[in-house]
């Protein structure tokens, strides 16, 4: 990734990134991968069709595909590109990209199926299934693993945007610490536009290049290849429009980040109306992350991990009994949902008196707020060291689910003196049941910081859905194979 040496204020230069080059190829390099995926699809479909003739038998297909054959795939793809399939603005984060490719391939199958009926053509059925069965989850996992490449390009500095944040000073922060904290997506702010300059730095160090007026001038001036306009970054829409324009004719792309932060995706919706694009928030998922379903799921997932489990439950409690001969289960009071207190069960893993030393250690850490925990805590086990680096101690919990106290997702279960220090917001994490796993568990878990954690748990308790409770289960063996903040 180049560089471009300009002078700021004074005289100071500054060394900023230049937008990626190869940028440019993301679209070409997606369309290259979804043909392959698509070729080798119809010839499996056309393959896996002479010799099992699963739904159909008759005459062999391969003549017939010689000239169908590439009929099918240029208009698969065309479909897609119809779709938008290949836009640049695809290949950062978010669902849509997989929707759209999804909807395009759904739309050439039954563009195929109603042509075939209506024009009386012989389809076979063994072909249609196979190469639409093997297309749709080939082509997105395809452009998963693209988006996974992409994404660890970006982390070691490539494939990336240079961006410009204009707005005050507060809103400037707020959409840097995203991005910072999001670093696959490659944006890379390099500068802020204030209002009135009267800051050389932002509080969190991004350095203040002029005003939001001067926008088209900064840009060239820094090569940046995005402008995000934050809250304060235009006067009126008139401006606003005005700016688009001009940002336009400089090839830059502009991104207008509202006042809004923690919302997942499925619950934003922009609508116009008389030209005005309006953002739509829906309710959060709280009420439904405590009905019938999720608590059936509950029973049943933790009944069956109870079953699948139980021989290491009692090899791990044998353990802990023959190392020192104390009780094998650590009773907790935590606090649950609607601020109900109960007993959350933990395998022991620390010496029998681990509390007495609790307040020595804190003095020893500087602890401050928030669940204590330390790397090399000096009372943990031999054995409570392996049952926590792959969290054995904490199976006990789906006892707890089952009695409704714990989900097996959801926050993380906080101590009364956590509670006591909740203000308002932080409150709402009570609002559903605590989890064994959480957001905070396959993001980290103990090496986040307290409001880190704080900010996850809130997300989640605003933003539940089923589909996320099953992803954060699945990420949550990697998580625990990997033991990455588990101490």
């Amino acid at each position: 990734m180049s560089l471009l040496v300009h002078r700021v204020g004074g005289g100071s230069r500054l060394r900023v990134p230049l937008p990626s080059r190869t940028l440019l190829y993301l679209p070409g390099t997606a369309f290259t991968l979804d043909a392959a995926i698509v070729v080798l699809a119809t010839l499996a479909a056309v393959v896996g069709r002479e010799r099992w003739h699963l739904l159909s038998a008759g005459a062999g297909l391969t003549e017939q595909m010689g000239h169908a054959g590439p009929l099918l795939v240029a208009g698969w793809l065309g479909a897609i590109w119809l779709a938008g399939g290949y836009a640049t603005s695809l290949f950062d984060a978010g669902t849509d990209e997989f929707r759209r490719v999804a909807r395009a391939t759904f739309a050439t199958a039954a563009a195929v199926g109603i042509g075939a009926f209506l024009l009386d053509l012989p389809l076979s059925r063994d072909f249609f299934v196979l190469a639409f069965g093997l297309g749709v989850p080939a082509l997105l996992c395809g452009r998963l693993a693209l988006r996974r490449a992409v994404q660890r390009a970006r982390r070691h500095g490539a494939l990336s945007h240079s961006v410009l944040i204009a707005g005050l000073p507060g809103s400037i922060d707020e959409v840097a610490t995203v991005l910072g904290r999001e670093s696959g997506l490659g944006y890379r702010v390099v500068g802020a536009l204030t209002p009135t300059v009267s800051v050389t730095d932002t509080a969190c160090g991004v350095p203040v290049l002029g005003l939001c007026t001067d926008v088209v001038e900064q840009v060239r001036r820094s090569g940046a290849d995005v402008v995000f306009f934050a809250s304060g970054g235009v006067s009126s829409s008139v401006e606003m429009r005005r700016l688009a324009w001009d940002l336009e004719r400089e090839g830059v792309q502009v991104i207008v980040a509202p006042s809004v932060s923690d919302v997942s995706g499925e619950r934003v919706h922009v609508r116009p109306v008389g030209g005005l694009p309006l953002i739509h928030i829906d309710p959060t998922g709280t009420i439904d992350a405590v009905r019938w379903g999720k608590r059936l799921f509950d029973v049943l997932g933790a009944a069956a991990l109870i079953l699948a489990l139980s021989p290491v439950l009692v090899v791990a409690a044998l353990r802990i009994r023959a190392h020192d001969g104390g009780p094998v289960l650590f009773r907790q009071v935590r606090i649950g949902r609607d601020g109900r207190a109960f007993p959350c069960l933990k395998l022991r893993t620390m010496v029998v008196d681990a509390e007495a030393h609790l307040a020595r250690l804190h003095a020893e850490t500087g602890h401050a707020e928030g669940l204590f925990k330390m790397a090399g805590d000096p009372r943990i086990t031999r054995p409570g060291a392996f049952l926590r680096r792959f969290s054995i101690d904490e199976l006990p919990q789906l006892f707890n689910v089952l009695r409704g106290e714990m989900s097996l997702v959801g926050p993380r279960p906080p101590l009364p003196t956590e509670v006591a220090t909740y203000d308002d917001i932080t409150s709402r994490r009570l609002n559903v049941r605590p989890g064994m796993t959480g957001l905070w568990q396959v993001s980290g878990r103990s090496d986040l910081s307290w409001s880190e954690a704080v900010r996850l748990d809130l997300f989640y308790v605003d933003n539940w859905s089923m589909f996320r409770d099953l992803s954060i289960l699945a990420k949550t063996f990697g998580a625990v194979v990997g033991s990455r903040g588990a101490y």
